[in-house]
């Protein structure tokens, strides 16, 4: 997956032309694809974690919901970004982790159960926190639609998500050989959002220079440190630690770039932190799935 997204956003920000035909107004609907495909692989068993295990799923919360908006305004602030790029990086932020941060946590020997946990926890979080943590850094500066982002969130995430699980819950038989097919489509989703926030900005990405990404870079390899860091003070397992790492430092950045349109409508350069975070951390997780499953436990 790291492969194809990188190639198609080489090909979008250097040959725009190529992906113009994909509307940024499909990015919804897009991402709605890969949430009721995320909908469809929950099970009821996938919510006792939070249960069996609330102190894990609240401190593991509790840091997505602080690190990584904290280290996104004050990366923001260091580097001098404009309103446009530092709302962008302040949603990334402010999102709930990625759903491809269950994946890297197995491919890790990560605790999945864990990684899950928090994923479904968050993104039930998603629509007051993000919103609410957005407005809280960016009110003295930009007009924040929190109400639009709420409703945004509901429509685009869980939505789809429910719709998912309740189909999976009771025709769980029939939906069985659609699911060996959801690997495929969640790719093809994600790589065309890439494709249109990308190739829509070309010039405005190539105009930033360099100093977007490497905030994006250190947003993500910053927030991966702090959560194996913070599992290392709480003496987690190392298991958990991967885990912890590895939600905290994956953010849903497709969701990102969706919201950017709402809540900032006058700002299109929101939607480029988005679309950068979504290829590099599709790179970097990889990266960091082969390290830590090198590592003793």
């Amino acid at each position: 997956m790291a492969v194809i997204v990188l190639a198609i956003a080489a090909l979008a920000l250097f040959f725009p032309g190529t992906c113009l035909w994909i509307q940024t107004s499909w990015v919804n609907y897009l991402l709605m694809v890969v949430m009721f495909g995320m909908g469809l692989t929950l099970k009821p068993d996938d919510f006792l974690m939070v249960f069996k295990h609330p102190k894990d799923i609240f401190l593991g919360c509790a840091a997505q919901f602080t690190i990584m908006p904290l280290l996104a305004f004050g990366l923001g602030k260091v580097f001098g970004l404009d309103a446009g790029l530092l709302a962008g990086v302040i949603l990334v932020g402010t999102c709930p982790g990625g759903t491809s941060s269950n994946v890297i946590t197995y491919l890790s020997k990560g605790d999945v159960p864990l990684s899950v946990g928090m994923t479904s926890v968050n993104t039930l979080l998603a629509p007051v926190l993000t919103p609410a943590i957005t407005w809280l850094f960016l009110r003295t500066t930009l007009r924040v639609d929190a109400w639009g982002m709420f409703f945004s969130i509901i429509k685009v995430v869980i939505i789809p998500i429910a719709l998912g699980f309740v189909i999976n819950r009771f025709l769980g038989k029939y939906t069985a050989k659609a699911k060996e097919a959801l690997p495929l489509v969640s790719v093809t989703a994600i790589t065309m959002i890439v494709a249109a926030v990308v190739s829509h900005n070309s010039g405005r990405i190539r105009e930033t220079g360099l100093v977007i990404f490497v905030v994006v870079i250190l947003h993500n390899l910053i927030g991966y440190a702090a959560g194996y860091l913070l599992g290392s003070i709480l003496r987690l397992s190392l298991p958990k630690k991967k885990a912890l790492s590895i939600e905290i430092g994956m953010q849903n950045s497709g969701l990102a770039t969706s919201l950017a349109g709402t809540a900032f409508p006058g700002l299109a350069m929101a939607t480029v932190p988005g679309a950068i975070f979504s290829v590099w951390h599709n790179i970097s997780g990889a990266i960091l799935a082969n390290i830590l499953r090198r590592m003793d436990g």
